[in-house]
């Protein structure tokens, strides 16, 4: 049996995205971090940096909660969905 990639893996994921967002980020606060960490350590990419401004996406979110615990400045505001919202983990 072929060992799949975890990028492989994660595209079997399906997703039912809500229409209000589980994450909320105060701009204000993550336009002053220098070092970005949600952009190097979220698993999923959903954050990314354009002209030196964080822009954040939810809706591949898997819920992981890494960019609430490694923000230095306390910007992420991170919940799960709504029930029956999110992520649909598919391993096979």
């Amino acid at each position: 049996m072929k060992r799949l990639r975890i990028e492989e893996l994660l595209q079997r994921n399906v997703w039912d995205v809500g229409k209000k967002p589980h994450i909320e980020i105060n701009m204000d606060a993550c336009g002053s971090c220098e070092s970005k960490l949600c952009v190097k350590l979220c698993p999923a990419g959903c954050y990314t940096v354009v002209d030196g401004k964080v822009l954040f996406s939810y809706e591949g979110c898997l819920e992981c909660g890494t960019c609430r615990t490694v923000c230095p400045q306390g910007a992420v505001k991170w919940s799960y969905p709504r029930s029956g919202k999110g992520v649909y983990y598919r391993f096979t």
